[in-house]
C-alpha cells in the first residue's frame, strides 16, 4: 500500500518535471520574442506586429537550405540574418519615413508589412504544413523521466541568447547608447549619439531574436505561414505582464505565460491554456496596470 502510493507520487512528480520543462521551454520563447518587441519599442516606439510573419519569413529560409542538404544550424543562421535585414528593410522604407510621434500610423503600417510578408510565403513556399528539423534528437534521462533533448537545448540557447542581450546594454558602449536613445532620443542626439543607427541596430537585434525564437519553436509545431501567430500573442501577453518597456519583464513575463499553458493544459484542460493564461495576465494588470516590472508613469490631461 505505501509503496504503491510512493510509486504514484513519483509518477507525478516525473509528469510535472515534463511539464515544467515543456512550460519553461515555450516560455523561453515567449521570452526571446517578448525581448524583441521590447528592444524595437524602446528605441523607436513601435509596437512591431510583423515581428512574427518575418521570422517566418526566415524560417522558410532556413528550410529551403535545409531541404538543399545544409546543416541545420546554417539554416538557421541564415533565418536569422534574412530576418534581420528584413527587418531593417522594413523600418528604412516604411517605418522611418513615416516620423516621430506616428505611433497609431506605425502600428498600422506593421500590420500591413504582416500581411505582405505572409503573402509572400504562400505564394513562393505554398500553405502546406512542412516539417522542421529539430537541432537535436533523443531524450535526457532524470531520474524516471525522459527530457526532450530538444527543450533542454531550447532552455540553454535561449538562455545564451538573453544573457548576451542583458551584457551588450549593461556592459557595452553600444548598450549604453542604445539605453540613452529609449530614455531620451533628443537627450541622445544632442550629446553625439545617432538615434537613426540605433533604431536600425535595435530593429536588426529585435527581427533576429524573433527568428531564433521561431527555429527553436518550428520543430515542436510544425511549419506553416501563420505558425507563429500564437505565440506573439502569448509573447505580447508576456511582455505586459512584466511591464511593456522592461527587458527584463519580457522575459520573465513570457517564461511566467509558457509554464502557465501548459500547467494549465496538462492539470486543467488543453482548451483552457489560453483562458487562464490571459485571464491571469488581466488580473495581473488590473491590480498593476504597468505590469509587474514596468514604470508607472503619470499625464497631465
Amino acid at each position: 500500500m505505501v509503496s504503491g502510493h510512493r510509486e504514484r507520487m513519483a509518477a507525478d512528480m516525473d509528469q510535472f518535471l515534463l511539464v515544467l520543462v515543456s512550460g519553461v521551454a515555450s516560455g523561453a520563447v515567449y521570452g526571446l520574442m517578448g525581448l524583441g518587441l521590447v528592444i524595437i519599442y524602446r528605441a523607436t516606439d513601435v509596437v512591431n506586429f510583423a515581428l512574427a510573419s518575418l521570422a517566418t519569413l526566415g524560417l522558410y529560409v532556413a528550410i529551403t537550405f535545409t531541404d538543399g542538404g545544409v546543416a541545420t544550424a546554417v539554416g538557421v543562421l541564415a533565418a536569422i540574418v534574412v530576418t534581420a535585414l528584413a527587418g531593417v528593410a522594413v523600418r528604412e522604407v516604411v517605418i522611418r519615413p513615416l516620423g516621430q510621434g506616428q505611433l497609431f500610423s506605425a502600428l498600422v503600417v506593421t500590420m500591413g508589412v504582416s500581411l505582405i510578408a505572409e503573402s509572400v510565403v504562400n505564394s513562393v513556399w505554398g500553405t502546406q504544413p512542412k516539417t522542421f528539423p529539430s537541432l537535436v534528437n533523443g531524450t535526457v534521462r532524470w531520474g524516471d523521466a525522459a527530457l526532450p533533448a530538444q527543450s533542454l537545448l531550447t532552455i540553454a540557447i535561449a538562455a545564451v541568447a538573453m544573457a548576451a542581450v542583458a551584457f551588450l546594454f549593461s556592459r557595452t558602449t553600444l548598450g549604453s547608447a542604445m539605453r540613452a536613445v529609449a530614455e531620451s532620443a533628443d537627450t541622445a542626439r544632442i550629446i553625439g549619439i545617432s538615434a537613426q543607427r540605433v533604431a536600425r541596430i535595435a530593429w536588426a537585434l529585435g527581427l533576429a531574436l524573433a527568428a531564433l525564437a521561431a527555429c527553436l519553436y518550428a520543430p515542436r509545431s510544425g511549419l506553416a505561414p501563420t505558425v507563429l501567430a500564437a505565440p506573439l500573442f502569448r509573447a505580447f501577453a508576456g511582455i505586459f505582464l512584466g511591464g511593456l518597456t522592461s527587458m527584463y519583464g519580457a522575459v520573465i513575463g513570457g517564461l511566467t505565460v509558457g509554464v502557465l499553458e501548459n500547467v494549465a493544459a496538462s492539470y486543467v484542460s488543453a482548451g483552457f491554456r489560453d483562458t487562464f493564461v490571459f485571464s491571469f495576465t488581466v488580473l495581473v494588470l488590473l491590480i498593476r496596470p504597468q505590469g509587474l516590472f514596468g514604470t508607472r508613469t503619470f499625464q497631465r490631461v
